[in-house]
């Protein structure tokens, strides 16, 4: 057994030696690590260290992510490194492990991640739990001509412009972020790209789209970096200002979900996805999770769980998830109708998966009456985020 020393960086000789780790596992430039450091903050990047010397490291985003209508305290875990010379000796699982007991004992929730390998991730309890997918469509074929909202240029890009109208769109959406600053900056800094954001609806802004253009393989496109809207008057008008860009774009592309309601008012099928990819939540604290979470209006319900947990052993057993009043209440015991690993219990908690999808793929045991109650408990929309950390 490989003896590691994990912990917190602390000083500019740790924060050094996992830079050169993570610029090389990523293909980052040098020269543009102060600046990933100091928008993170020093203090939430973790280490592993072997004989003395950093081997491995991680960053933390602290943040929210909506279910059921409630933000709930999530760590989102990113940029994840190994040193190639330790790669194979069980660095990656221990560094993620130590993480989320770490996590476990401030009584942070949830965590979330893009997965570069499945296996490793599988392994420490993550799942896949929603999707963020690129859809992109021909400018010509939109085809709204709806201009009742005025349209206004933002000048200069900053979160609390759009904070309030973003939380009122993400706040009904399963697994969109309530983002941290890191997260906003994100949004507005694309290297040497201009971008522009405009806001719809006047004095009561109802919508914003953030956007750059630029021209590949010959022609000439709109990126959507960040855009929401609170009325079906801003999303018309949105389209709208989108399509009055024909003239000279001939393509537009967003991050959104795998099924897309902005894909409603198309007058035909022309959206095509251009990627997709699935990211990974795991439950770090089983009772914090489940009664943090919202639940459907009007339900009262009863759900007899049995969990099992290699990593975090609080998490392992029986528990009566009681739901009423949309929250959701946890207590020890119960029958365990519904059996499942902790791994399992994320695509479930999201929605991004039905339960019988899970039991088909033998994630879960449960008879008929489990599957059906806890259809009901984890209905919603289809949990998906547009961000990428």
């Amino acid at each position: 057994m490989t003896n590691f020393e994990f912990g917190p960086v602390s000083d500019s000789l740790e924060a050094e030696g996992l830079g050169e780790i993570l610029c090389q596992c990523f293909l980052f430039p040098g020269k543009l690590w102060p600046l990933y450091r100091d928008r993170l903050g020093v203090e939430n990047f973790r280490f592993l260290k072997q004989d003395d010397k950093v081997v491995a490291g991680l960053t933390l985003y602290q943040m929210g992510q909506w279910f059921g209508g409630e933000s709930i305290q999530m760590a989102g875990v990113a940029a994840v490194g190994v040193s190639p010379e330790v790669r194979g000796s069980g660095a990656g699982f221990e560094l993620i492990s130590q993480t989320l007991k770490e996590l476990y004992s401030q009584k942070i929730p949830l965590s979330t991640l893009y997965p570069a390998t499945q296996r490793l991730y599988r392994k420490a309890g993550y799942e896949q739990a929603g999707s963020r997918c690129l859809w992109e469509v021909p400018i010509d074929s939109i085809r709204l001509h709806d201009r009742s909202l005025e349209v206004v240029a933002v000048k200069k890009l900053e979160a609390q412009v759009f904070q309030d109208i973003y939380n009122q769109a993400a706040n009904q959406t399963n697994g969109n972020l309530d983002r941290n600053q890191a997260i906003w900056e994100n949004v507005f800094d694309h290297n040497e790209d201009e971008v522009y954001g405009y806001l719809v609806g006047g004095e009561n802004p109802q919508g914003y789209i953030i956007f750059s253009q630029k021209t590949v393989n010959h022609q000439n496109l709109m990126e959507i970096w960040d855009w929401a809207a609170t009325t079906p008057a801003a999303r018309h008008r949105l389209l709208t200002f989108i399509s009055d860009h024909r003239s000279q774009i001939q393509k537009v592309i967003w991050r959104g979900s795998v099924i897309d309601s902005f894909l409603l008012l198309l007058p035909e099928q022309t959206a095509k996805v251009a990627q997709l990819e699935l990211w990974f939540l795991r439950i770090v604290d089983v009772v914090s999770a489940l009664e943090k979470r919202g639940y459907p209006e009007g339900l009262e319900a009863e759900l007899h769980l049995a969990i099992s947990d290699d990593i975090l052993p609080e998490n392992n057993g029986n528990f009566i998830l009681s739901v009423s009043g949309k929250k959701g209440q946890v207590s020890k015991g119960g029958k365990g109708d519904l059996k499942l690993q902790i791994n399992a219990l994320a695509p479930l908690y999201t929605g991004f998966y039905t339960p019988y999808q899970l039991q088909q793929a033998g994630h879960i045991e449960a008879s008929n009456q489990s599957l059906s109650i806890a259809s009901q408990i984890f209905a919603g929309s289809p949990s998906w985020m547009p961000d990428f950390f």
